[in-house]
């Protein structure tokens, strides 16, 4: 186990409603990791919300996406020297109890560790997949295991922990664009040499607020997406790294 401390990003944007819960089960379950919420530009009270419960709170001066939230996460990472990093939805969706599943999976050799919702078929689940976003994830978990030689259940799942290497990397250059913040990112892990796995865990329904991502909005990224990985399998993949910390 890595003996600088773990950081728990957890991206915002408009979540008053269920921030404050959010904060509140991190703060029981696990009591001994700092939070850091990275207000996404929210023109509600999420950034009051987050400054009341003794977490750090960075603020974004307008939406720039939920990628633009975890990079600003895990550079404050680097400057204040944390290990590792896990991100955290703030609405409510991420059970905190799987952070030590994902955090056990890094001390057993992983660097990265994907937060999976279709790991376990037995597990309860009550997360529920609409007809386009279904189809399109097939094609992705196709795409990435065409790419990576490996077969991910969940490329999307943005419940995901990073150790030391790989929060050095992304710190630098996380993608910002909705999706490829998941997916590329596991590309461009996967592609440095990194180990990464997948860790079975149960989402729960949204405990507030509405989610910002509507059917034509995710037509329209799934398609930048799949156009951006295809044109990018012809560069040249990063060379592994020599030496790991």
């Amino acid at each position: 186990m890595t003996d600088r401390p773990t950081l728990v990003v957890v991206p915002a944007f408009q979540e008053e409603q269920a921030l404050p819960g959010t904060l509140k089960e991190l703060r029981d379950v696990v009591p001994d990791l700092a939070v850091l919420v990275v207000d996404d530009g929210s023109r509600d009270g999420t950034a009051r919300v987050a400054a009341t419960c003794d977490v750090a709170v960075a603020r974004l001066p307008f939406n720039l996406g939920v990628g633009a939230a975890v990079r600003t996460g895990l550079r404050y990472a680097v400057e204040e020297g944390y290990g590792r990093v896990v991100v955290v939805d703030a609405d409510g969706q991420h059970d905190p109890a799987t952070i030590k599943s994902l955090l056990d999976a890094l001390d057993a050799g992983a660097e990265m560790a994907i937060g999976s919702r279709f790991a376990d078929p037995s597990a309860t689940n009550t997360f529920e997949v609409g007809r386009v976003r279904r189809r399109a994830m097939k094609l992705l978990h196709r795409v990435v295991r065409w790419q990576t030689g490996q077969s991910f259940t969940d490329t999307t799942s943005g419940f995901r922990a990073f150790d030391a290497p790989v929060v050095a990397m992304l710190a630098r250059d996380y993608p910002v664009e909705y999706l490829a913040d998941t997916v590329e990112v596991l590309l461009m892990v996967s592609r440095a040499g990194y180990r990464v796995v997948e860790v079975p865990v149960a989402m729960r329904t949204r405990s507030g607020g509405q989610p910002s991502t509507r059917r034509l909005k995710l037509v329209y990224n799934y398609l930048r997406l799949m156009i951006g990985i295809t044109a990018s399998a012809s560069r040249r993949h990063i060379a592994p790294p020599k030496e790991r910390p």
